[in-house]
C-alpha cells in the first residue's frame, strides 16, 4: 500500500529540485552531472537536513552556499 507524502516532505522535495535546477543553470551542467556532484559532496543530504533554515534564503545565496561547500569538499 502506498503512503501519501506529507506537505512538509513535498516542500522539501520541491526545494531540493529548485536547488538542483538553480545550481545546474549557474554552472552550465546537465541534471545528471549536478546530481552526481551533489551526491559526491553530500549536498543533497545537507539541503534536506537544513531545509528549515535554507528555504528562507534567496536563490543566489543558496547557489553560493552550495558552491562553497563543494569547493571545501574538493580540497
Amino acid at each position: 500500500m502506498r503512503q501519501s507524502m506529507g506537505k512538509e516532505d513535498q516542500n522539501t522535495l520541491y526545494f531540493l529540485s529548485f536547488c538542483i535546477e538553480q545550481y545546474k543553470m549557474y554552472k552550465g551542467l546537465s541534471g545528471s552531472e549536478t546530481m552526481k556532484l551533489f551526491d559526491d559532496c553530500g549536498i543533497t543530504d545537507y539541503l534536506v537536513k537544513n531545509y528549515d533554515v535554507l528555504h528562507t534564503q534567496g536563490a543566489q545565496w543558496i547557489v553560493q552556499e552550495i558552491d562553497e561547500i563543494i569547493k571545501r569538499k574538493k580540497q
